[in-house]
């Protein structure tokens, strides 16, 4: 698959990488089709993290679901869904308090909270700038959208920006 890769500050360019594939039965795949390029990405571009070269870039994305894991129930093969900045399992004690941008189950660092879909010391998980995403625990991290997905795809994108660990309808 293409994605836009970090190969130093200042340095991306679209490469070819191995194509994401579910790996864990509460995996969803999701064929990118909208990403947004957020501020905290200069951070990387720039050089002043910890972003290892040959990282994808992307963690505000939507597309459509092409695959779901054996474990998935909620979200279905066709399913139009936006993917909130932040990782999380829906399990844990920080994420059953809502505080889903800490959750302890996503971050394989132990001396470490929270995970994001390609971010300097946010897990290792791909970035949404490519063709294809992995999202773990796909059944809580899809956000399911409505019949109007496609014509309002640049509105719906814009929710991937949930930065202060509240999914969609919290307050």
């Amino acid at each position: 698959m293409k994605a836009v890769v970090y190969e130093g500050p200042r340095q991306v360019s679209t490469k070819d990488v191995p194509d994401a594939k579910i790996e864990r039965p509460t995996d969803v795949l999701v064929r990118v089709t909208t990403t947004n390029i957020c501020g905290s990405d200069l951070h990387m571009y720039e050089g002043r993290t910890s972003f290892e070269v040959g990282r994808t870039f992307g963690h505000e994305n939507m597309g459509e679901v092409i695959e779901v894991g054996s474990g998935v129930e909620k979200v279905k093969v066709g399913d139009r869904v936006v993917l909130p900045f932040n990782i999380s399992c829906g399990f844990c004690k920080n994420c059953e308090r809502g505080l889903t941008n800490y959750c302890l189950a996503t971050q394989p660092d132990p001396s470490l909270a929270g995970a994001a879909y390609g971010f300097a010391d946010m897990g290792p998980y791909g970035g949404g700038q490519a063709e294809l995403l992995r999202v773990p625990f796909g059944d809580h991290n899809a956000l399911r959208l409505g019949e109007d997905a496609e014509e309002r795809e640049n509105d719906y994108v814009m929710l991937s920006d949930i930065h202060d660990g509240r999914r969609l309808g919290e307050s």
